[in-house]
């Protein structure tokens, strides 16, 4: 009896040895799938639609919308932090990173077009309700897609992101300059918009500790800039960016009216935009929840783990 007790013994010993670390290995791959960042293009429209997809598709989406002149690349951090429990899409715009750049002769470059565009895109993925992100960019294209189709938005995340007219901050002269008369301020436009300096203004602001940035995303964006076509495809976007100031009253009536579920974040060393933009979202959504980060305009760059907290708490709070 206790020679048999012993095989049996062996026997069980055995197949737990054996099963064990397969079950563990399997959970463990299903986690590292979970975080794995897949990079998909889509034809949306006749062009092709780069994006970032990660996550289970069947969690709650956020779809993320980047600024000038990033592109899906600046979420990536939160791509490999949050995809553990929600379904992540950061699709660039045409004329940004990785999808098509259509010559501006025979594509308008202007936020309708573009948010026309991401429109279709959502509904070429079969994406019918997400918590929109908006940056810099984001918040004219999203605040778009969000007018035209409010049955889809569950909420908005807002970083760095003005539906304002008093949100535009001082260097905006230049640039109210040439909505008035592009013809004459077209060189100093794209003097302003389009140089490294301002480029890397863009990141860093006045934040003292500039040795948290990576110079490499100043660079890269520049480089960008730099690539044949941009220099138009930009000029052409931004004289559209007039359109924005004049819809700024009706996305201010939007969220009065409809009070969505609101998050703002915002870069307090930001010089793009003035400080006092994320109050005035409460004003209009007086629920709210603002939160003011020691970071940049890009403030992904340097507090990416305190964003992805606060959007943790943010998503759980409003289930």
């Amino acid at each position: 009896m206790n020679i048999k007790a012993n095989i049996v013994g062996l026997v069980i010993a055995l197949t737990s040895f054996a099963v064990t670390p397969h079950s563990a290995y399997s959970q463990r791959k299903e986690v590292a799938m979970g975080k794995q960042v897949l990079y998909r293009t889509v034809k949306v429209d006749g062009l092709s639609i780069f994006y970032r997809e990660a996550g289970p598709k069947d969690a709650p989406t956020i779809l993320l919308l980047h600024g000038l002149p990033s592109s899906s690349r600046m979420f990536q951090p939160l791509l490999t932090q949050l995809s553990d429990h929600y379904h992540l899409v950061a699709p660039d715009y045409p004329g940004f990173g990785h999808s098509d750049w259509p010559d501006p002769k025979q594509f308008d470059y202007t936020f309708d077009h573009i948010a026309s565009v991401m429109n279709d895109f959502t509904q070429a993925l079969g994406l019918s309700a997400y918590t929109l992100y908006m940056q810099d960019y984001g918040g004219p294209v999203g605040f778009r897609m969000a007018l035209t189709h409010p049955e889809r938005v569950q909420a908005l995340i807002v970083q760095d992101a003005v539906s304002h007219n008093e949100g535009l901050g001082a260097n905006w002269a230049t640039r109210r300059a040439f909505w008035t008369d592009r013809p004459a301020y077209e060189e100093a436009l794209r003097k302003n918009l389009l140089s490294l300096a301002t480029t890397k203004t863009r990141h860093v602001g006045d934040d003292p500790n500039t040795e948290l940035y990576d110079p490499d995303l100043w660079t890269d964006e520049y480089a960008f800039l730099n690539s044949p076509g941009q220099a138009q495809i930009q000029s052409d976007l931004f004289y559209d960016y007039r359109t924005n100031v004049e819809d700024y009253p009706k996305w201010q009536a939007w969220l009065q009216k409809n009070q969505p579920r609101l998050l703002v974040l915002w870069g307090k060393h930001d010089l793009s935009f003035d400080l006092g933009e994320p109050e005035r979202y409460r004003k209009d959504v007086p629920n709210a929840e603002v939160h003011v980060l020691d970071a940049g305009h890009f403030a992904l760059d340097t507090k990416a783990d305190e964003i992805a907290a606060f959007i943790r708490q943010f998503m759980k709070a409003n289930k």
